[in-house]
């Protein structure tokens, strides 16, 4: 009888190490990447998604099979840039610690300022504002910033300000984001993991000297662009999980990004 107890007793233990050791992944799932099709926005510069069919039926031993083939550039839909896009020296894709890449994540939400203003860009009273309301930006935090734009995708035109290809379309650009000051700001004054938003870029459409990349980058901080279904989330309480292809070398690339909404 004493065995019998001493089994039940490590047996409810281990269920309740299993329920622990759960925690952390228990929650709604919300998915932030947007699909990779022919309506995937990329910078006015670059082709785009391509999928190239392959075969797809049953084989002669009996059994289905399909394969295709895929092309894209580095950037483009929910992506995440590696800092050595605009630093020399800084980490890579495949350099960024994992760790860096789950965290816990809050949302700045600029919505009516852009809402506006298409060209508005995030400052640093922006994020002051916030920690008056909701707390200090947790250590290792990530931060997403929800402007409203991923509302209109996969409209280039709303969404990006123009549909036009090439240098032209370059030229067009009109969008929100982040201002270099308040990149500065955060990437000194805080210790977050990553920032993410959901336009083409972090620094707004008209920049070009791409400054809040380059105030990120510098310190090892990588940026998410494109984000996808920021309006479903609240405004911290939740984990977010941003796992890019692991590219040797690369600048950037896609991304499955997802949080798990505790509560």
């Amino acid at each position: 009888m004493k065995t019998s107890l001493v089994s039940v007793s490590v047996l409810l233990l281990l269920c309740a190490c299993a329920r622990q050791q759960s925690s952390p992944w228990e929650g709604t799932i919300i998915d932030l990447s947007h699909p990779y099709d022919s309506t995937t926005i990329y910078w006015p510069t670059e082709k785009g998604f391509v999928l190239e069919r392959g075969p797809a039926g049953i084989t002669s031993g009996g059994y289905y099979y399909s394969a295709n083939r895929f092309w894209s550039p580095e950037h483009g839909g929910t992506h995440i840039d590696a800092p050595i896009h605009f630093f020399e020296g800084r980490n890579t894709v495949d350099q960024i610690p994992v760790e860096q890449l789950i965290g816990p994540g809050i949302v700045i939400d600029v919505t009516e300022q852009c809402a506006q203003d298409r060209d508005y860009r995030i400052d640093v009273d922006d994020f002051t504002h916030w920690e008056a309301r909701h707390g200090r930006i947790p250590d290792g935090a990530i931060v997403l910033l929800r402007t409203g734009f991923g509302a209109y995708w996969p409209d280039r035109k709303r969404y990006m300000g123009t549909d036009r290809r090439g240098p032209e379309g370059v030229a067009e650009l009109h969008f929100p984001g982040l201002h270099p000051d308040a990149a500065v700001w955060i990437a000194a004054e805080r210790k977050i993991r990553l920032i993410g938003i959901d336009t083409p870029s972090i620094d707004h459409g008209p920049s070009t000297l791409f400054e809040s990349h380059v105030a990120l980058f510098e310190k090892n901080i990588p940026a998410l662009e494109n984000v996808a279904n920021l309006s479903r989330l609240p405004t911290k309480n939740f984990t977010v999980i941003a796992l890019p292809m692991k590219i040797a070398g690369g600048s950037g690339g896609p991304v499955r990004m997802v949080a798990v909404v505790q509560g």
